[in-house]
Parts: C-alpha cells; structure tokens; sequence
C-alpha cells in the first residue's frame, strides 16, 4: 500500500484548507481511514477516522465541528477538509490506512497498518 498527501501550506488563523490523501496498491474500500497530525515537539495525535464505506465517521475534540474527513472510494481518495483553522492545528498531517473495520472510536497510531509520508500545514495568527 501506497499513500500520498497533499494539501499542506500556509494559511492564516481563520482559514481553510483541503488535505488529500491518493490511496494505491490494495482495493481502497477493503480499508478504514485515518489522519494523524504531529504538531512540533510533540507526540503524533489523532485526528480523524473514517469507516471503509463512509458511513462513519469520528474527530478528536480538538477539530470536531471544525474539520470533515470524507472519502471518495472511486477515486481511491480520502479528505481532510479543515476550515476555522488555529495556530495550534499547525503540524505535520499523516494519513494512515486500516485493513477491515476499527472497532472503537478514536482510534490509535497502532490500530493502523500503513502511513503516508506527511505533509505539513501552518496556520500564522
């Protein structure tokens, strides 16, 4: 399995921004999706999670009303559309592949079995 994320730059406190994360190698609605994010100096952090078929979905409370994962199974691509952004979103943002169903909420680092590359996102106040 292959992931890439895009997406990444800088942005002002307030904005939005649209991560993507290009999925290959493996049948994409056979996974559960995830996006971590590792702010600088810190651990990696949940963000969001969503089911293989779309139907679910579940946030940290840090980024909940304010982000959306969403997928698209026919374009092997899972979103982060991230809006009222704050200098304390700014990190490094993964996304993360699960093969089958996750069974809890709020999914951990080592519920996942593969991981992009990263892409960063800095939010200036």
């Amino acid at each position: 399995v292959q992931l890439q994320a895009s997406g990444g730059g800088l942005v002002q406190a307030g904005g939005s921004l649209r991560l993507s994360c290009s999925f290959s190698g493996r049948t994409f609605s056979h996974f559960d999706m995830g996006w971590f994010r590792q702010p600088p100096g810190k651990e990696r952090e949940f963000v969001a999670h969503v089911t293989w078929s779309g139907d679910f979905a579940d946030y940290a409370d840090s980024v909940k009303g304010r982000f959306t994962i969403s997928r698209d199974n026919a374009k092997n691509t899972v979103y982060l559309q991230m809006s009222s952004l704050k200098p304390e979103d700014t990190a490094v943002y993964y996304c993360a592949a699960a093969f089958g169903s996750i069974a809890t909420t709020r999914p951990t680092r080592s519920d996942f079995d593969y991981w992009g590359q990263g892409t960063l996102v800095t939010v200036s106040s």
